[in-house]
């Protein structure tokens, strides 16, 4: 279990007694709660976070004790600036935006240093001429592990295909192969996973594949482009007559394994039964293990709050895979529902449709596991007569086979109306272990917790975190860690957003 997380530093072992520090940004006038936001991440010692107001585009640049040193104005951007993205290096930052003039998407790219300000000229990337009834939000971005590899990629329909274009540059924006590749693609069947590329630059998603729109998975396809390849290597995977929901890819550089994971049924309209895993060894070009792993009544007794063990699973999502050295991994699970009085709650309508399109799990122009935002969501669902129930934590501990080594539950129990950005939690990883970040109703306060996970499975809940300031309404599921030891929580304060930083010794 040495080399239990794949960021491991021993030396924080001997110094986890001493406790974590917040520092918390000013409010500033214009961070109102509708602010749009993304934090870029830690820049040679400045925090630097991209905020958007209306039409109004800046990067706040915040000191190591969340002071603001300067707005920076992004009035290069157009004012209908339709999508941004960064990609972080330690020094700079590339920030790669789309806007549509007349008929014509552009994607263009432009260097920032530690201090929000601008290194280039602006540079066009790739353009794409739209049909009257097109999708303007056409370009999507990735990046590699490691940053050496950039990739930007579009999709569009024609003629009941899907069109893939795929750009990859490497770290320094240097274009190093450009892919056009036509793929058949049923909207009412086929539905695509998160999409990733590797630090070799080879493009990975999956393929899942429905008897209906409102059914699970029954048919899997593993697909990747290599780096210099023009089409796509489609690999099936056997799912033993078993059927699964949310497909969650995993890119695991340090073995080249790809790991897929999802909750699987044995019928349709079933219980969970457990976790489906399979690893496939990019380098050698085979999967490496499948397996169906049951959880028994020994998980399900403890995991959910309420109800009988066989339905003890059915509200859970997988949430965070997180990899380790010898190609293990943690995954954890959140018990997830709603309740609405014009409808009632179904695992399947959320999953697959019902919400509007950019809350699902699929929806791949909205959500990018690169992207931390704040998109105001209160009031977009049911009419805004929706109550959010975020609840316990499933962790499972899986080894390089996928098979189940040990099991625990943080528990937890959170619920508000019609807006859930203060609901759900995040992690830490510092120390050789994983903090889990997450508000606790207390003596009618909502408080920041803090519960540690250590190698071996055991869960502590650790002393209440210094300055804690009251008025303070954290939003943890929108936090990014930005080094190994601080982590960026964006919060509320008098209606406005500011931003906490947590440092832990």
């Amino acid at each position: 279990m040495k080399n239990f997380f794949l960021f491991l530093v021993s030396g924080f072992l001997c110094l986890s007694v001493y406790s974590q520090e917040i520092d918390y940004s000013q409010p500033e006038s214009n961070d109102i709660r509708s602010l749009d936001f993304k934090i870029i991440g830690k820049i040679g010692g400045n925090f630097l976070v991209y905020k958007n107001t209306r039409s109004n585009y800046e990067i706040s640049v915040y000191d190591n004790s969340m002071r603001l040193t300067d707005n920076i104005d992004l009035r290069f951007m157009p004012q209908k600036t339709l999508n941004v993205d960064f990609v972080a290096h330690q020094d700079f930052a590339w920030l790669i935006y789309q806007y549509q003039k007349r008929n014509i998407i552009h994607c263009m790219a432009v260097k920032i240093n530690s201090e929000g300000k601008l290194l280039t000229d602006p540079m066009e990337l790739d353009t794409t001429s739209l049909s009257f009834f097109s999708d303007n939000k056409i370009y999507s971005t990735i990046s590699s592990e490691d940053k050496s590899k950039i990739m930007i990629y579009k999709i569009q329909k024609k003629n009941d295909r899907y069109n893939f274009t795929t750009l990859l540059f490497d770290g320094s924006l240097q274009l190093l192969h450009k892919s056009r590749i036509l793929t058949d693609f049923d909207d009412k069947k086929d539905i695509f996973s998160d999409f990733f590329v590797d630090n070799k630059g080879n493009f990975v998603f999956t393929r899942g594949n429905r008897s209906s729109s409102r059914e699970f998975i029954q048919q899997l396809d593993l697909i990747v482009k290599h780096s210099d390849a023009d089409n796509f290597n489609i690999t099936p995977l056997d799912l033993s007559d078993k059927f699964l929901d949310e497909i969650k890819l995993k890119v695991d550089n340090i073995n080249q394994h790809y790991v897929i994971n999802s909750l699987y049924y044995i019928k349709r309209r079933g219980n969970v039964e457990g976790l489906y895993t399979a690893v496939w060894d990019e380098e050698n070009k085979k999967l490496v293990s499948q397996y169906f792993a049951e959880l028994g009544d020994s998980i399900r007794s403890v995991a959910k709050n309420e109800g009988g063990n066989k339905s003890a699973l059915n509200d859970f999502f997988i949430r965070d895979v997180i990899l380790k050295k010898d190609g293990g991994y943690i995954l954890t699970a959140e018990d997830y529902y709603t309740q609405s009085r014009s409808s009632p709650w179904n695992r399947y309508d959320y999953l697959y449709g019902g919400y509007p399109s950019y809350f699902s799990p699929y929806y791949y122009n909205y959500y990018s596991p690169y992207s931390y935002g704040y998109f105001g969501r209160q009031g977009l669902y049911n009419s805004g007569q929706a109550r959010y129930y975020y609840n316990n934590i499933l962790i499972l501990n899986m080894d390089n086979t996928g098979k189940l080594e040990w099991s625990n539950v943080i528990h937890k129990s959170q619920y508000d109306d019609n807006d859930d950005n203060f609901l759900s939690y995040s992690i830490m990883l510092t120390g050789g272990k994983l903090h889990f970040l997450f508000n606790q109703l207390e003596r009618r306060i909502q408080l920041l917790n803090d519960q540690t996970v250590s190698a071996s499975g055991e869960v502590d809940r650790n002393p209440p975190l210094k300055n804690l300031d009251r008025g303070y309404q954290f939003m943890p599921r929108y936090a990014k860690q930005v080094s190994a030891s601080q982590i960026i929580i964006p919060c509320i304060y008098r209606n406005f957003i500011c931003f906490a930083k947590i440092e832990y010794p």
